[in-house]
């Protein structure tokens, strides 16, 4: 059976009690499918201030998913609305499908109850970009034979664009960027604009987020 939860009301004053009500629906509806490990899953939200509530989730439920990757936990997944995978190891391959999927990703081992409600404020509140240890892992580990390659149509970039896009990920300004490029910065603010065009973004994290999640970098 699937189990819904929401938060539950603390206890308050009256002088309290609208602070409190803010504070409460912050925490969208849970619904946690049977699965192995979503019983941990549960303990833990429960752990967390959640509660059963219905049996069905209305709009804007976080579904959480247990499942040894994400790959698994995407397989055959057809209903839309916030989604958040607690599986036992992330690969490269399945933090990039879950990105695509719009997905929020917690490894089993960094399961606490603060990780657990940050992941699902996020599934219900999706910013453009990447969580920095998501974009480091995939950054830093590199493409490899397997990995799902950038959708078709998708633009690709240039070495040069690539080699910059990197440098952004990792925090450089644009001077620093010239220096290890061996350019001048003009070239290096071309080179960007080139990029944010290109991918259409609307800042440099965006453009950072959006080259990761369509395997550009």
């Amino acid at each position: 059976m699937t189990a819904t939860l929401t938060a539950a009301p603390p206890r308050a004053s009256a002088a309290t009690a609208p602070a409190s009500a803010a504070t409460a629906g912050a925490f969208p509806a849970l619904r946690i499918p049977p699965a192995r490990g979503a019983d941990r899953v549960r303990a833990m939200a429960r752990r967390a201030g959640l509660v059963h509530a219905a049996e069905h989730g209305g709009p804007g439920t976080v579904t959480v998913v247990a499942a040894a990757d994400a790959a698994q936990a995407l397989r055959g997944r057809h209903g839309a609305g916030p989604l958040v995978l607690v599986c036992d190891t992330v690969g490269r391959t399945g933090l990039r499908l879950a990105l695509r999927a719009g997905a929020v990703v917690l490894r089993v081992a960094d399961l606490t109850e603060e990780s657990l409600a940050a992941a699902v404020r996020r599934a219900a509140h999706p910013h453009p970009s990447i969580p920095y240890p998501d974009l480091s892992h995939l950054l830093t580990s590199g493409p490899r034979p397997g990995d799902p390659a950038a959708d078709g149509g998708r633009p690709a970039l240039t070495a040069r664009q690539t080699s910059v896009l990197r440098l952004m990920a990792e925090g450089h300004g644009n001077a620093d960027i010239a220096l290890l490029l061996r350019c001048s910065e003009h070239t290096v603010k071309n080179v960007i604009y080139e990029i944010m065009a290109r991918l259409q973004a609307r800042n440099r994290a965006h453009a950072v987020a959006h080259a990761v999640r369509h395997g550009l970098v």
